[in-house]
């Protein structure tokens, strides 16, 4: 019920419409009374009313003034004016503050339950209005940003805005964008991601970066329009906190591209611009922080040092060098990275490489190597790229290592058996072996064999006669030097024999037969 205050300075009139009026039947509940004005206005401030039902003629403050003083402090209070013939007049000056209901004295139950039952109405019919506006505001800003995401993936794509257009939609947001200098971003959340988390980057970077005015999602990516600003570093600090921000609350990486600053109606140019940037995180890598510098060509002078020599790559990896291999590839890709050639041509001579590898692997497996061609064309970086084909060639070097590896063991085995077989003959030599039994490079055969054995082919054979001899010495006891340099392939060259012996055994072979005579 509405609460209603009677106000008049004669106690007759105030007891009589007191008891003669059915409040409740009003849809009203009577909750004071007041013999003037004054006495009239502390009541309201105490305890505002919703009605009051006042006389216009009282001393003090009369009617007109409590209308007024009230509608100032509580402008939602409604007012019945009770005037005589006289005070008509008087009276319309009431109209000014809003005031639609007066009745002329002396006036009846019905009079006053009518205009009652009126204000009534109208304070149903104003909360209804104001339900309704509340609700219609609350609607506008619940679709205000995705009007206002709805506007910029407009601009940006194909509708064109006059001036009018955007000067609306400047009053429609309560943002200024024809006159101000911004900048674009593009977020790309990398890895497989959610919808909710382009959500989440929203909402960290409206709260964490100045002066965001506009944006949205475009192709999965999230487009950021803001007030550009003279201060570049805290700026770039801005960017940076946005993507901690995100890392740290879900473990994704975000590559951001920054156009430079430009006016909004360039902002078609302007989003081109970070499209361009985006690509180029194909050189810079995913998770990194893109602008228009990082995309300016190192000199293709070096374009000559980047020609493949496929034949000297292919020895490196057939000789097992993996050192070598890794630092070939590491040269390669790195000139890659510094001319900054189009994607597609740095893609093209990356897969050129990997075609060279396949056509010097083994043909065991060759067909697993060129299955992978698949994955390579995938891979979205050419740090990505570089990783799998120096884990490509890793591989392969490895393969040929552990092939080599076993084919020269198993050669150096036929020349220690060749060497065991034909030690005594003095003109056992790596030539011969080379050339009369094995059929082989003679420079080959001496670096494997020193390589798995660790010494050289004839100190290994002198070491080899000198150990047969010393076994012979210890076996038979006495025996003439000159015999043994016979029997063990020194061809009778008593006096090198003895060096030779000397230099392994640590005395003469006369010294070492003396020994082995008192043993």
């Amino acid at each position: 019920m509405y609460k209603v205050l009677l106000v008049d300075d004669e106690r007759m009139i105030l007891e009589g419409i007191s008891q003669v009026v059915d409040w409740g039947k009003a849809g009203t509940r009577l909750v004071g009374t007041a013999r003037n004005g004054i006495e009239a206005y502390d009541q309201i401030q105490a305890s505002p009313p919703d009605f009051v039902i006042s006389d216009i003629s009282m001393p003090g403050l009369d009617g007109i003034g409590l209308v007024a003083k009230t509608t100032e402090h509580f402008p939602d209070v409604r007012f019945i004016l009770l005037s005589g013939y006289k005070d008509f007049d008087y009276a319309c000056r009431a109209m000014q503050y809003g005031v639609k209901h007066y009745l002329l004295k002396p006036c009846n139950e019905r009079q006053i339950h009518e205009a009652l039952t009126e204000l009534g109405q109208e304070r149903e019919e104003q909360g209804e209005r104001k339900q309704f506006v509340n609700r219609m505001k609350l609607d506008f800003q619940r679709m205000l940003p995705h009007v206002k995401e709805h506007f910029l993936k407009e601009f940006i794509s194909y509708k064109t805005y006059g001036s009018r257009d955007i000067a609306f939609y400047e009053r429609l947001f309560g943002i200024e964008l024809q006159d101000k200098q911004v900048r674009m971003l593009l977020l790309r959340v990398e890895e497989s991601h959610e919808p909710e988390h382009l959500f989440a980057l929203q909402n960290i970077a409206a709260d964490l970066m100045d002066d965001v005015l506009l944006s949205t999602t475009m192709q999965g990516q999230l487009l950021i329009v803001l007030e550009s600003e003279d201060d570049t570093s805290r700026f770039m600090k801005q960017i940076e906190a946005v993507r901690a921000t995100f890392h740290r609350f879900y473990k994704l990486e975000v590559t951001i591209a920054v156009s430079e600053s430009d006016s909004m109606q360039h902002s078609r140019g302007m989003y081109r611009e970070t499209l361009h940037c985006m690509n180029h995180r194909f050189y810079t890598g995913e998770g990194s922080l893109i602008t228009k510098e990082d995309l300016a060509a190192e000199d293709t002078r070096e374009m000559a040092d980047l020609e493949l020599d496929e034949e000297k790559f292919g020895l490196l990896i057939k000789a097992g060098n993996t050192v070598e291999v890794a630092q070939e590839v590491d040269r390669l890709f790195g000139i890659l990275s510094r001319m900054k050639l189009e994607i597609s041509v740095t893609r093209s001579y990356v897969l050129q490489l990997y075609a060279a590898m396949i056509r010097i692997c083994p043909e065991e497996e060759r067909a697993a190597f060129t299955s992978r061609m698949v994955v390579l064309a995938e891979q979205k970086t050419l740090a990505c790229l570089k990783s799998f084909v120096q884990e490509a060639a890793e591989r392969m070097t490895a393969i040929y290592y552990k092939s080599n590896v076993y084919r020269q063991s198993s050669t150096v085995d036929k020349m220690i058996t060749i060497i065991e077989q034909n030690y005594r003959k003095s003109d056992l030599s790596l030539n011969g072996v080379a050339g009369q039994m094995l059929y082989m490079n003679s420079d080959y055969l001496g670096k494997i064999f020193k390589k798995v054995t660790g010494e050289n082919f004839s100190h290994y054979v002198n070491r080899y006669r000198i150990e047969r001899a010393a076994e012979h010495i210890r076996e038979t006891g006495d025996v003439k030097v000159f015999e043994l340099a016979e029997w063990f392939g020194f061809g009778g060259n008593a006096q090198y024999f003895s060096q030779v012996f000397k230099k392994w055994a640590g005395m003469t072979p006369s010294e070492y037969i003396k020994s082995h005579e008192r043993g």
